[in-house]
Order: C-alpha cells, then sequence, then structure tokens
C-alpha cells in the first residue's frame, strides 16, 4: 500500500492556538491538491502514535483517525510521506497520502449530477401497501353488468 486515502478526525475541535483557529473553516479554505503536512505526536496525552495533520498556512486541520495513525506512524518513519488535501465530503474532509516521496494522485471528482442512492431503509416501497378500508374504483365499471 503505497497509496492511500484517510479522514480527518476532530475537525470540529478548536486548535490550542492563541486564536483558537477553527479546524473546520480551515478545512473549507484547502482545495482539493493542497499540500497538507502530517507531524508525529509521541508525546500526545490522548495517544503516542497520533499524527496530526496541519494546512500549509501552519494551520492544524485534525488528526488522521487512532485506528490508522499507527500503520501511518509507522511508515513515515520509514519512508517520505507526502500528503495532500482530498475533499470535503458531508460534515467530514479527507486527506490523500503518498509513501515514497512523490505527489499523491487525487481520483477524479463525482460529477454533481451522478447521485448515490440513498440507503435502502430511504427508498420508498416497491410495492404499494394494501389498506383494506380504502376504497378502489374498478377501471372497468361494475361487474353486475348495469
Amino acid at each position: 500500500m503505497d497509496e492511500l486515502t484517510t479522514s480527518i478526525v476532530g475537525i470540529d475541535f478548536p486548535n490550542e492556538d492563541a486564536s483558537k483557529s477553527n479546524r473546520r473553516m480551515e478545512c473549507m479554505m484547502c482545495a482539493p491538491g493542497d499540500l497538507v503536512e502530517l507531524r508525529l505526536e509521541p508525546t500526545n496525552p490522548f495517544d503516542s502514535n497520533a499524527v496530526a495533520i496541519f494546512s500549509d498556512r501552519g494551520t492544524q486541520l485534525g488528526y488522521v483517525s487512532a485506528e490508522r495513525a499507527p500503520l501511518i506512524g509507522k511508515r513515515m518513519k520509514e519512508d517520505d510521506a507526502t500528503a495532500v488535501f482530498q475533499a470535503m465530503h458531508g460534515n467530514g474532509a479527507y486527506i490523500r497520502i503518498r509513501f515514497g516521496g512523490e505527489l499523491p494522485t487525487l481520483p477524479p471528482p463525482v460529477p454533481d449530477g451522478e447521485k448515490r442512492p440513498p440507503p435502502r431503509q430511504m427508498r420508498p416501497a416497491q410495492r404499494p401497501v394494501y389498506d383494506p378500508h380504502a376504497f378502489y374504483p374498478d377501471d372497468e365499471g361494475p361487474e353486475f353488468g348495469a
């Protein structure tokens, strides 16, 4: 695995700098392909494997998820890692990381016209629901020949 996409976690927390900068706003200011910096934080009080993500303006965007941080941190110690901002999607943001020193390749954007189908529980019923108390008129008229 030389290239991967991962989410940025913690974008709703304020930064610890003097101005308490807004991580979400900083993510919204990033364009796809902007370089981001990954920094190991071995002295982080919550997770010694933490990997912080900073924009090219030096403002923290958030962290790599706790599940992926050990793998990414280990690979960063072994090889050069280059990361770019990939996209904002819904309430989250994503980065693309490539190990080996080259720039990551961004996947093609999904056109606005193409939307995923809604989750299965949100789809309309495939067949009409029968209501025994409803009135269903006969399209061909009465059957008794009147």
